[in-house]
């Protein structure tokens, strides 16, 4: 019998492939168990990869641990929310949350009562394919599964759904590492999808991932109108001059400070960067090389986050009470670290535009990870009708509320 070779680019292929699966599964052996973290980081880590949540903070916790600037407090609203990823919220004040891992939508009523907490929960939809990014826009309400966009109607002040739910973008593709989608309607009344990338860093087989792209709000006349974002997240627009801004998470494995993770400024046709290029000039590793006229003609980001943050949530502030401190800035979630050998972010943060279109980090909630250890990721931010700001957290299972406790500074 002649025993059949195999060619030499599989064994090659192959080779490749069972020695990126070896170092990866060295790595994380380095990182829980032979000292890469601090030991009491150990058990946090381990959670974390195995997506099981923390128990909700207690309220003293939360006074004690938990630090916003002065004038504002903050407190448990809603709590028992597995899973809990992004909001938005209606003009009677009640908060929508997706729930992916549940396949979820909740509606969250507002605080009528004034305890200071949630009067409630309506399960709006349930058995969706990991919901994730949502918005309201003209009495619809739009949702982003992991393979379709879907939208329906939306009574903002019942609280309530009419009719069934409208397919209107489908056969999206939701394999690989970053299969959660983002929606948002924009300024200019188009609808806008973010999609991560499949991998750490890789060629992706199908365009659209590590993407942005824009649509009619029927769903017609889908177009990629932003390449190289390797997991566009979070999606907003600064409210005095319409840009619109996208968080992004850097790649992985190349070191405890690099790549920084980053805030783009969205702009049709621009190609960001991934995967041959990070932050402002960090040329990869592996796809850097010989792509030199590639490299060149990619945007840098508008702002960078420190490496391994992970950015996800942003939104700028608009209520008209907010005060001058706040005229032009957006709060963005960092649901932190899962990778370093010293875990960091773990915060909410303030970012200020300055009138040259600079800018300036500030904390704004910080304490997630401290003293009595890890209490909480954030994942999203969402301001209110009413000026709260709710920020949602999966790693507890819950909602805080800021709230002012004395006016704002007289403008």
């Amino acid at each position: 019998m002649v025993k059949k070779s195999w060619p030499r680019w599989l064994k090659v292929f192959l080779g490749t492939a069972v020695g990126l699966a070896v170092v990866a599964v060295l790595y994380f052996i380095w990182l829980i168990f032979l000292g890469g973290i601090a030991i009491s980081d150990r058990a946090m880590l381990w959670k974390m990869l195995r997506e099981e949540g923390g128990e909700t903070p207690s309220a003293d916790l939360v006074a004690r641990q938990l630090r916003v600037p002065a004038g504002f407090r903050i407190g448990v609203w809603a709590e028992d929310l597995p899973s809990a990823r992004l909001m938005a919220g209606t003009g009677s004040g009640d908060v929508l949350l997706t729930q992916p891992r549940g396949g979820r939508l909740l509606l969250l009523r507002a605080d009528r009562n004034g305890d200071g907490r949630s009067d409630g929960r309506v399960v709006l939809l349930e058995g969706l394919d990991r919901p994730n990014g949502i918005d309201l826009h003209e009495g619809w309400l739009y949702l982003a599964e992991a393979s379709r966009v879907v939208r329906v109607r939306f009574d903002a002040t019942a609280g309530t759904l009419e009719g069934a739910l409208q397919p209107i973008v489908t056969g999206l593709t939701a394999d690989g590492n970053h299969w959660r989608k983002s929606l948002r309607v924009g300024s200019d009344g188009k609808l806008y999808l973010g999609q991560g990338s499949t991998c750490n860093v890789c060629l992706e087989p199908d365009p659209r991932r590590a993407t942005v792209m824009r649509f009619e709000l029927g769903g017609r006349d889908g177009e990629i109108i932003a390449t190289g974002t390797r997991n566009p997240y979070g999606l907003d627009w600064a409210p005095w001059d319409g840009a619109m801004y996208a968080t992004e998470n850097g790649r992985d494995l190349i070191g405890d400070d690099i790549p920084p993770d980053e805030l783009n400024r969205i702009e049709p046709g621009r190609f960001y960067g991934w995967p041959y290029v990070h932050g402002r000039n960090i040329v990869d590793p592996e796809y850097g090389p010989g792509n030199a006229t590639r490299i060149a003609t990619a945007t840098p980001p508008a702002h960078e986050f420190r490496a391994h943050n992970a950015p996800l949530g942003i939104r700028f502030l608009r209520h008209p009470q907010r005060g001058a401190e706040y005229a032009r800035t957006a709060l963005v979630a960092l649901h932190g670290s899962w990778n370093r050998s010293v875990p960091d972010g773990y915060a909410v943060v303030a970012l200020d535009w300055d009138a040259a279109g600079g800018i300036r980090e500030r904390p704004f909630v910080q304490g997630f990870r401290g003293e009595a250890g890890l209490i909480g990721r954030p994942v999203d931010v969402l301001e209110a009708v009413d000026g709260s700001i709710y920020v949602s957290d999966d790693y507890a299972g819950v909602i805080y509320r800021i709230t002012r406790s004395t006016p704002p500074p007289a403008t």
